[in-house]
């Protein structure tokens, strides 16, 4: 009998292969969540390329009394004759290669703080919660990714025709049959700006090269923060919020779920859209091509000269074609986002 009592040391190595289980599994949690995340930024952004184009364009060129990018079906239509397929999608592939790891990091950290305020399930995750977990998540996607939002928007206004402001503008008149030239008319980046550096790497060298190095990269970032902030944990909660009230167990359709995006996006972008416009205005304010006329100093001075100049409405220009593009943008973003999850995890 006393070699069968030998046995039990054997048991002993039971706990030691525990641990490893767990190692794949959360690495598996947190891959699903940041693969998901990447799929959504992506297929959110290129489906509404040319509204994000449209709505940069209108938010920095200058106000001027006729020759702008005015309405957005009138504007899309001008940006088709003059550009085609390649000016709706122009500024998209670095909007997707930012959007990716900004998207993916944004929804992995803003998963990973809802279990650290909530103690991993042992506290309840109420809206102050959510709020803080969505802003710090939105603070640091933001902050790693920021050099290709910059870059982005100068190639979205790189080639766009925007006149010139404090100068005036030749006008037609109906009896002329003389075609004025494009450039006469307005003012087009693509004609000063070379070739090379309408693209990706070429604008960053660019910009590092005429703005002060790799700090001209960073220009508008604290505006992008304050803005990021209150507007990705608006965000958040009102998805988690709407989710309960729309999709309510039994009801969970397709149409409902891409409905508690849109909603949700509409009213995070509408309370913090004047932070966006600050943003683009820093952005482009040392874009020596540009002819985009004030240059700002800071977020204050573009904040004071924007009000001074245009009124509040300066700060809300370009709302209409942003919240149109909103809507489908992140309700696409969060319905993929559960689907690709959902399918990892299964």
């Amino acid at each position: 009998m006393a070699p069968a009592q030998n046995t039990p040391p054997a048991a002993s190595t039971d706990p030691q292969p525990q641990p490893q289980p767990n190692t794949p599994l959360l690495s598996s949690q947190l891959a699903s969540y940041f693969i998901a995340g990447g799929f959504a930024g992506a297929s959110s952004r290129t489906v509404v390329s040319p509204l994000e184009r449209l709505k940069i364009i209108q938010q920095v060129q200058p106000r001027t009394s006729d020759q702008q990018y005015k309405g957005v079906w009138r504007s899309l239509v001008r940006m088709w004759k003059e550009e085609g397929m390649k000016g709706f999608m122009r500024g998209n592939g670095i909007n997707c290669l930012r959007i990716v790891p900004y998207s993916a990091e944004q929804f992995t950290t803003y998963e990973q703080l809802k279990k650290w305020f909530t103690l991993h399930g042992s506290k309840e995750l109420d809206t102050p919660k959510r709020l803080a977990s969505g802003a710090l998540a939105g603070i640091c996607s933001v902050c790693s990714t920021y050099p290709l939002d910059l870059v982005r928007a100068r190639l979205s206004i790189a080639t766009a025709s925007i006149p010139v402001s404090a100068q005036p503008q030749p006008k037609l008149s109906a009896n002329n049959s003389t075609k004025v030239p494009l450039s006469s008319a307005y003012h087009t980046a693509s004609s000063s700006v070379p070739k090379p550096e309408l693209s990706i790497v070429g604008m960053t060298l660019k910009i590092v090269r005429e703005e002060g190095g790799v700090r001209g990269l960073y220009r508008g970032l604290v505006a992008t923060a304050f803005g990021v902030a209150p507007y990705v944990g608006i965000n958040f909660a009102a998805y988690e919020f709407l989710r309960g009230v729309v999709t309510p167990p039994g009801k969970t359709s397709v149409a409902r779920k891409l409905a508690c995006g849109a909603l949700a996006g509409s009213i995070s972008q509408t309370l913090t859209y004047p932070f966006d416009v600050l943003r683009r205005k820093m952005q482009v304010t040392g874009m020596k091509s540009s002819g985009l006329g004030i240059k700002y100093t800071g977020a204050i001075d573009a904040l004071q000269g924007i009000v001074r100049t245009e009124g509040v409405r300066g700060l809300y220009r370009g709302l209409w074609p942003n919240l149109l593009k909103v809507a489908p943008s992140i309700a696409t973003s969060f319905f993929t986002y559960e689907l690709v999850k959902d399918y990892l995890l299964s």
